[in-house]
């Protein structure tokens, strides 16, 4: 069994090095970026309306106490998939 848990332990250890991690994000990034850029552009309005619901929903569900928090994570979130192309201006609606 030892061998075993020695090869699992491997392989955790592989998928939480943060180096490895950097690097497949990157290489995904470099093979996938450009099409992520034109989805994210076409749909803007339909991650605006997703993001808005998802607010609406944490804000229910906790009585509106993180309204304050969760507004400023939506733009955060706006902000960074605005940025992706390097242009502004997509709409993605505001909370």
């Amino acid at each position: 069994m030892d061998g075993f848990l020695d090869k699992a332990q491997e392989q955790a250890d592989a998928m939480l090095d943060k180096t490895t991690l950097d690097e497949t994000a990157q290489d995904a990034w470099a093979e996938h970026g450009d099409k992520l850029d034109g989805l994210v552009d076409e749909h803007a309005d339909k991650i605006g309306q997703g993001l808005d619901g998802a607010t609406d929903f944490v804000s229910d569900k906790t009585g509106g106490r993180f309204d304050e928090q969760l507004d400023q994570g939506a733009d955060s979130l706006r902000g960074g998939l605005d940025s992706l192309d390097g242009e502004s201006g997509d709409d993605f609606g505001n909370a």
